[in-house]
């Protein structure tokens, strides 16, 4: 099943983060997305042409994360939106960062 068919599950800690080697091969299915500081973060920039459009692709970012109950870090501006995804209880990333991320990549405004 592809990473934006499944549904984030919750994740309580108690488990180890993705390796370098497990994080690049689910990186692979999302490629837009960056693993960042040692691969324990996925970062990716969205453009937009206004900042109307940006603060509706963050609310459309918000509704989704609320959805899967699994919040990535945002910011944005006039035609821009950051957001940054990690497992806080595990200090690094979890398979469902990656969905988090595929879904995200499907919505409408994502390019």
């Amino acid at each position: 099943m592809s990473l934006n068919q499944q549904a984030c599950i919750p994740c309580k800690g108690g488990i180890p983060p993705l390796t370098q080697v497990e994080a690049e091969a689910f990186r692979r299915q999302i490629p837009d997305w960056q693993l960042i500081d040692d691969a324990t973060k996925l970062n990716r920039t969205f453009k937009s042409g206004d900042f109307a459009s940006a603060l509706a692709f963050v609310n459309a970012v918000g509704a989704l994360a609320e959805a899967e109950d699994h919040h990535p870090d945002i910011s944005f501006g006039w035609g821009y939106c950051e957001i940054t995804i990690y497992t806080h209880k595990i200090k690094g990333l979890h398979e469902n960062d990656f969905v988090l991320a595929a879904k995200i990549s499907n919505l409408p405004g994502a390019g």
